[in-house]
């Protein structure tokens, strides 16, 4: 039985002990419904062997080395991860389009006893409801921008709203991304559709009568690109601007970005990747700086020569006559939790 997928909540309303992806690992990574697990019944070298053998020879040759495969490793998880499901177990089971793949296992599945159903449309039915919130539907709660030059803490005061109850999507944290330059984080970025899954998931829990802040970003986090619908709420979007001096944004920075500065070969890297954009004794100097241990006045003079002059204009561009500000001269651990009840006050006066 092939269920069908209306809502982003269905998955977790049905009920089942377990949903499984059993496209390629490839397939996987890029993206999966939420709370899948990687059961593969081709593995990446398979499926391309078997598409090339469906092309290039036979279907029907295709067919039967494909069902051997999927036997095959069909038999490896029941031994392996399924070994201790109960006979009770009811999993829902996807593949790319509902097809062979995951009818194939769900049909094994069944044999043994277990409830097994799967999607109809496959994966591509879920993708589509992805894209129909993403791209055709408005952003269904107002918006809210939390605004400020670089070093003002702004993930931080986010994860300080949210722990005051406030409504909150940390786009750099489904990112996996400090959005500049010196912003990759271990483990490298999603996948766009990947993103994407993992940012809708975060719209459909909104309380859409209740404001959502949002850090102010580019129309895209590293090389991951906002939703144009987000980017245009974010846009129109009320701002509140974050302003604390120099120094204490360069702390900040130093405390920050330690995983950065600890790696001091892709730090130079990094500072490499400005040369078309600052001239070259700036580039010298700053390696000196990195080289030297002198992160906080590294930050600093990144930030004076190079991030505060990009965000003004781009402010410019943006934040229109809607920003209110908050000051602050001290961005410590122990300050951030009044400044976000601060921030919190300015959210309830912009409703």
């Amino acid at each position: 039985m092939a269920v069908t997928l209306t809502s982003l909540t269905d998955l977790a309303s049905l009920g089942f002990d377990a949903v499984i992806d059993v496209r390629s690992p490839a397939e996987f990574a890029e993206d999966h419904m939420p709370g899948a697990i990687s059961l593969p019944v081709l593995d990446d070298a398979e499926r391309a062997r078997v598409g090339t053998i469906y092309k290039q020879e036979s279907p029907f040759k295709a067919r039967k080395i494909g069902a051997a495969l999927v036997a095959k490793n069909a038999a490896r998880h029941i031994e392996g991860p399924l070994a201790d499901m109960d006979g009770g177990w009811r999993p829902l089971v996807y593949c790319w389009r509902g097809g062979q793949r995951s009818g194939s296992f769900a049909t094994i599945l069944g044999q043994i006893g277990w409830r097994a159903e799967t999607v109809a449309g496959g994966y591509k039915s879920w993708r589509a409801l992805v894209v129909k919130a993403l791209y055709e539907t408005p952003f269904p709660a107002p918006v809210v921008v939390l605004d400020g030059n670089t070093g003002t803490a702004k993930t931080a005061l986010l994860h300080q709203l949210r722990a005051r109850g406030v409504q909150v999507i940390d786009l750099e944290g489904l990112a996996n991304h400090r959005g500049s330059l010196f912003g990759q984080m271990v483990g490298g970025q999603p996948a766009q559709k990947g993103f994407e899954t993992a940012l809708v998931q975060e719209i459909a829990a909104l309380d859409p009568t209740r404001p959502v802040v949002v850090e102010a970003e580019s129309s895209k986090v590293g090389d991951l690109r906002l939703p144009p619908k987000l980017w245009r709420a974010m846009c129109d979007a009320p701002r509140i601007h974050v302003a604390a001096p120099l120094e204490a944004r360069a702390a900040f920075l130093a405390r920050a970005y330690a995983d950065l500065t600890a790696d001091r070969e892709a730090l130079h890297r990094v500072i490499d990747k400005l040369r078309p954009m600052q001239p070259a004794e700036s580039i010298e100097h700053w390696h000196g700086l990195a080289d030297t241990g002198r992160f906080q006045t590294l930050a600093a003079e990144l930030m004076r020569q190079h991030y505060d002059p990009r965000y003004d204009k781009q402010r410019a561009r943006t934040a229109g006559d809607q920003a209110r500000t908050v000051t602050t001269e001290d961005l410590g651990e122990a300050a951030l939790p009044g400044l976000a009840a601060r921030i919190e006050a300015l959210i309830q006066c912009s409703r």
